[in-house]
């Protein structure tokens, strides 16, 4: 029985859901996100809120109940007040700088690297070694924040590479005479 799964979404005043087919579309201040429904929930939008209950008293329905309810928290969330990550650089002479559509990281190698910034996000550097993305679909955010890292990774004896705010990396001792 999924805890998460019984509270309605709340809705707040300005966010109109509705479904079509098995389409749940969720429009806001911020844009508009659309959703597939899967089959073993059945969905309802109510006075105040979207809810979202088992189809049947199947393994799989169970299984997917609590998660259906957070995209569906997701969407919401993301057209009220949207999504970011932070990742940071650490290293001498690593940076970072947003030049029009791509962004240009400088990570030790003997070019730079240029990562074209899809649509729908928002890159800020506010500094050469902080990299804010923006946007209002966690998966594109938590996505493109990942390609990015996926450049040069935290190295375990330094520290030198991208992660993301707050990451925990644990460091080894080097190599003793």
């Amino acid at each position: 029985m999924s805890r998460i799964g019984k509270k309605p979404v709340p809705v707040p005043a300005g966010v109109t859901a509705s479904i079509q087919g098995r389409e749940l579309s969720v429009k806001g201040p911020k844009g508009t996100l659309t959703m597939s429904l899967t089959d073993e929930i059945s969905y309802a939008v109510e006075e105040g809120g979207v809810s979202v209950q088992p189809a049947n008293d199947g393994r799989r329905a169970r299984a997917f109940w609590g998660m259906q309810r957070t995209l569906v928290q997701n969407l919401v969330t993301g057209v009220t007040e949207g999504f970011t990550k932070q990742l940071l650089i650490t290293g001498v002479g690593y940076r970072a700088a947003v030049q029009g559509k791509n962004l240009k990281l400088q990570l030790g190698y003997s070019h730079d690297v240029d990562f074209t910034i899809p649509e729908g996000i928002t890159i800020a550097t506010p500094d050469p070694t902080t990299v804010n993305i923006t946007g209002i679909d966690k998966q594109q955010v938590g996505q493109v924040a990942a390609e990015i890292r996926r450049w040069r990774k935290p190295e375990p004896y330094k520290g030198k590479g991208i992660k993301y705010a707050g990451e925990f990396i644990f460091r080894k001792e080097g190599k003793k005479k």
